[in-house]
């Protein structure tokens, strides 16, 4: 960042001295040397004003860059200011991040115009969210989780899931105390568990089965033995993210059972992020850990109209549990945010009242499932084996036959970075097509696990789909 220049309004016209008087002249002068130094002291001002940052922010990988590398050739850019601009650059079609560049149902964007139109839509809302949207919820998810949810006090609306999350960890969290995460992860747990003096601690899920073949995503399993030899004494809380991104595993209710059990045991709370509870694919269903014996009052369940209704840019999600679990995370909450913006909050209340009556759940897992298969073919017609995904909108890739070139040119950048990082800039710059590499879901130590992946988005039209599976076919020429 730098320092404004405050330009003077106007400088004085020079006079030439030898028409003047001698003390006119040298009053003239005067001024016109303390104009100078004013211009001195101005230009000086252009330096950058350098003011440390807090810790808690300090460590993070930079964001926001508009080009793959900085002047200083800086390898800290995070992921997505990487190859979100790199995909522009090259005009690659972007499989990359999971946004639909497609628009939300019609019922949806209208009850949104409508929403902007009545001025009670456009004020503060409630900060747990506004009525209508949080009984609409309890309509809708009372029978998923075989209880009848009370809206004023088990539903709590947020600024998106990510704010859900943070709150809550906000709410539970002491300096030091530890979170058990399954990785790979969404890449934000990890600042906002140390935002919140919290300290994130790793789990792999592995591929239990022939990665050198196609394979369903169950075939990734967590080893609970692993898993509760991560848990100390400062253990707080434990993440589980079903169905997952970016494996695409729907957590069985053996494996739920089993995660439970430890939560139980050593006394955590659980943090089930279900974004994409609505996108699973037959003939598999979605478990809902909070639904199984004991269960209930350890757990917080997170939901996201962005992934429910293709509204990403909306940010709005909920939290939903018992009274004495969402309280902390509602307090946290109100002090974050206050509140969601009204209008969408109501546009998202219709979209739930109106989705069973339309079949759009089930509508949109079909329309999901035919973009799935589509990108699928191009892969298996490439040789390249997939873990085929149960639910979510993500295809992991095993890329370990692509014979990238090896004298490319690559930016010093990313030889700092695994080697899925250089498969993946390469792909969208000679191919024409992002994916984004998985070891930015993973802790450095553990990165080893994802290098010969690449996940791709199908959460696209058929049309982009269709222009990247031409562009892919072009890897044929480099595989061995």
């Amino acid at each position: 960042m730098f320092a404004r220049i405050i330009k003077p309004a106007s400088l004085p016209r020079i006079i030439p001295s030898s028409s003047l008087s001698p003390l006119r002249s040298s009053l003239i002068q005067q001024q016109q040397n303390h104009t100078a130094r004013f211009i001195t002291s101005a230009a000086k001002m252009t330096s950058p004003v350098v003011i440390p940052r807090a810790e808690r922010v300090a460590h993070f990988e930079q964001d926001g860059k508009s080009t793959l590398i900085d002047n200083n050739n800086n390898s800290n850019a995070a992921i997505w200011s990487i190859f979100t601009p790199l995909a522009l650059e090259c005009q690659a079609v972007n499989l990359g991040q999971g946004f639909m560049n497609f628009p939300p149902p019609d019922f949806v964007v209208e009850a949104a115009r409508d929403a902007v139109t009545r001025n009670d839509c456009n004020q503060y809302s409630h900060p747990k969210g506004r009525p209508r949207l949080r009984n609409a919820l309890a309509k809708s998810y009372s029978p998923l989780f075989n209880r009848t949810l009370d809206p004023e006090t088990e539903i709590v609306v947020t600024a998106g899931a990510n704010e859900g999350i943070f709150s809550i960890f906000a709410g539970y969290l002491d300096q030091g105390s530890e979170v058990i995460l399954m990785e790979p992860f969404f890449d934000q747990y990890i600042s906002n568990i140390t935002m919140n003096g919290g300290v994130p601690v790793y789990c792999p899920i592995r591929p239990t089965g022939d990665t050198s073949k196609d394979m369903p995503a169950s075939e990734w399993k967590i080893d609970i033995k692993e898993l509760e030899s991560k848990i100390t004494p400062r253990s707080k809380i434990i993440v589980l993210n079903t169905p997952h991104n970016p494996i695409g595993k729907v957590f069985s209710r053996e494996e739920l059972e089993e995660i439970g059990a430890l939560a139980t045991k050593h006394n955590l709370l659980i943090i089930s992020d279900e974004v994409y509870d609505r996108l699973y694919f037959d003939p598999l269903k979605h478990q809902r850990i909070a639904t199984l014996d004991g269960l209930w009052e350890r757990t917080i369940t997170v939901g996201s109209g962005g992934k429910t209704f293709g509204t990403t840019g909306w940010r709005i999600g909920w939290l939903i549990g018992p009274k004495a679990l969402v309280e902390p995370a509602l307090a946290a909450h109100t002090r974050i945010v206050f509140c969601v913006n009204s209008p969408l909050q109501e546009a998202v209340a219709v979209g739930f009242e109106q989705a069973d009556e339309r079949g759009f759940f089930g509508s949109q897992i079909k329309a999901y499932e035919h973009k799935r298969e589509k990108l699928l073919n191009v892969f298996r017609e490439l040789g390249l084996p997939c873990t085929i995904p149960e639910g979510s909108y993500f295809i992991l890739v095993n890329t370990d036959k692509i014979q990238v070139p090896e004298d490319y040119k690559f930016p010093d950048l990313l030889w700092k970075r695994p080697k899925d990082f250089r498969t993946c800039y390469w792909l969208t710059k000679e191919i024409g097509v992002c994916a984004i590499p998985p070891t930015e879901f993973y802790s450095k130590p553990n990165q080893v696990l994802a290098e010969d992946f690449a996940r791709f988005a199908f959460c696209k039209t058929d049309e982009t789909l269709d222009a990247a599976a031409e562009r892919l076919l072009k890897l044929k020429a480099y595989i061995k």
